[in-house]
């Protein structure tokens, strides 16, 4: 295990549903869940529920690059949740449930956008890929609805 730990931001659903999919992949040293991508500073659950502070749930993977890649951590993305919904995964709606990777650097850009464009010609999808892919600015870890 290498020390040159980076980080993945994805947005696929309910936060608790990715970070259960994500925790126990080999090669990733922790998930956590929060909101990314919108313009309030410290959103509550409440807030983001409304639509109106732009957030996303999203989980925050910390991955050694040694042991799984960001490509990997891509694959199992598009695997488990369904990114033809626009802001929508199952029953849960509303622009926080959007499909999304908030990229870290250039790097990341250039392969989320590689992997999506591959995977939408792939056929795994049906319906085109509607998954936004924009720069990562901030998490605001989750706070429990009541502890505001």
């Amino acid at each position: 295990m290498s020390n040159n730990f980076q980080t993945a931001t994805l947005g696929a659903g309910c936060f608790w549903c990715v970070e259960a999919v994500f925790q126990n992949l080999k090669g990733v040293e922790q998930v956590v869940s929060g909101y990314a991508g919108g313009a309030v500073k410290h959103p509550t659950y409440q807030q983001v529920c409304t639509g109106a502070t732009g957030h996303a749930e999203v989980a925050q993977i910390t991955f050694d690059p040694e042991i799984i890649s960001f490509e990997d951590l891509l694959y199992v993305f598009w695997r488990t949740h369904d990114p033809t919904t626009l802001n929508r995964q199952g029953a849960d709606t509303g622009t926080q449930y959007r499909s999304v990777i908030f990229y870290h650097d250039e790097a990341q850009k250039v392969m989320a956008e590689k992997s999506k464009r591959e995977t939408d010609a792939s056929g795994l999808w049906p319906n085109p890929i509607v998954t936004e892919i924009t720069p990562f600015t901030k998490l605001q870890p989750t706070l429990l609805p009541d502890s505001d």
